[in-house]
């Protein structure tokens, strides 16, 4: 992921700084924020292409930005932009709709239509995961996307709620992506905001059965890795909060060759992996490290590991140490 951050240009140079990045990176805006800010203005964005589709996380001190009918005649590259406030909150107005936002909410804008957008006056940073992508590859009417432009799709309920763990997901581990894993999950995330969409339209219907399907499974996926550390995670708990039966759930994970509960365990393995490496959890007991996801059994936590990895917790552990030595 590339980042461009505020933080290496002259105190009175950064926001003007940022007003080119912005105009760069999306398209021209009119960028404003408060006089005594300006000197000391902080932000930063980091970039990380998904296919067709561009994914920024966005960390900034409050501004707002207006994106008119003179700046559209500029430049018109058609696309749209869905928001997730991940952090703090926003405002964003179009098509004479407002929202007002807050951790977890989507919301979609058109650039190819005046609007106005704004990060919370109040909070001292807000951080924000935007997914631009041509209108083209979104499979809904344009006059049920004016519909929804600048609506708030809710985090906390329903699809939206669904929809908003993956989006978390996604900007907490933007960072440690690959090429090869943002190629794999453009199509994943595109989906997701598909269905999310037309569930805000009230027309599932329109979104065709693969992409319901592969939409359900990166949700459901990402409730999985919210929860890791809950004991008790489990198919049935799955199957409620997605509001499927236990056996259709089970049956979307024998299309790819696991079982609810083997998936569950080898994501819990790899974490307690990662944090056994990790030399700022050195001092902690690997029984601690084990019960922090889920595994209640020390015995059966290193058998499972060994099984796994081929080598016991603490060999692990040593061999990291060993590494690091060297």
């Amino acid at each position: 992921m590339d980042v461009v951050s505020t933080a290496e240009v002259a105190a009175g140079e950064r926001f003007a700084f940022w007003r080119e990045v912005s105009t760069k990176l999306w398209v021209p805006y009119d960028l404003r924020c408060d006089p005594e800010l300006e000197n000391g203005f902080r932000a930063q964005v980091g970039i990380s292409d998904f296919g067709a589709m561009q994914a920024t996380l966005l960390t900034t001190m409050p501004h707002t930005v207006h994106r008119s009918p003179k700046l559209i005649r500029q430049a018109d590259p058609e696309v749209l932009k869905v928001g997730c406030i991940v952090r703090g909150g926003a405002t964003v107005t179009q098509n004479g709709q407002s929202a007002d936002l807050g951790v977890g909410d989507l919301t979609l804008f058109d650039t190819s239509r005046p609007f106005l957008g704004g990060h919370a006056p109040h909070i001292p940073t807000s951080q924000l995961l935007l997914l631009r992508f041509p209108r083209s590859l979104m499979p809904l009417p344009d006059r049920d996307l004016r519909r929804l432009s600048a609506v708030r799709i809710p985090g906390a309920q329903g699809i939206g709620a669904l929809s908003s763990q993956f989006l978390l997901q996604l900007a907490r581990h933007l960072h440690e992506l690959s090429s090869s894993d943002t190629a794999r999950l453009s199509t994943l995330t595109l989906d997701v905001l598909t269905t999310a969409l037309a569930d805000a339209l009230d027309t599932p219907s329109a979104v065709p059965p693969h992409t319901r399907q592969r939409a359900l499974m990166a949700q459901i996926h990402a409730f999985i890795r919210d929860n890791l550390g809950d004991p008790l995670l489990a198919p049935d708990a799955i199957a409620g909060a997605h509001c499927i039966s236990l056996r259709y759930l089970q049956r979307l994970f024998q299309q790819d060759g696991h079982t609810v509960a083997g998936w569950i365990r080898e994501r819990r393995l790899e974490q307690c992996r990662r944090d056994l490496a990790d030399p700022r959890l050195a001092a902690r007991p690997i029984h601690a490290i084990a019960a922090r996801w889920a595994f209640t059994s020390p015995a059966h936590f290193s058998q499972a590991f060994r099984s796994a990895y081929g080598l016991s917790p603490r060999q692990f552990r040593q061999q990291c140490a060993g590494m690091r030595a060297d």
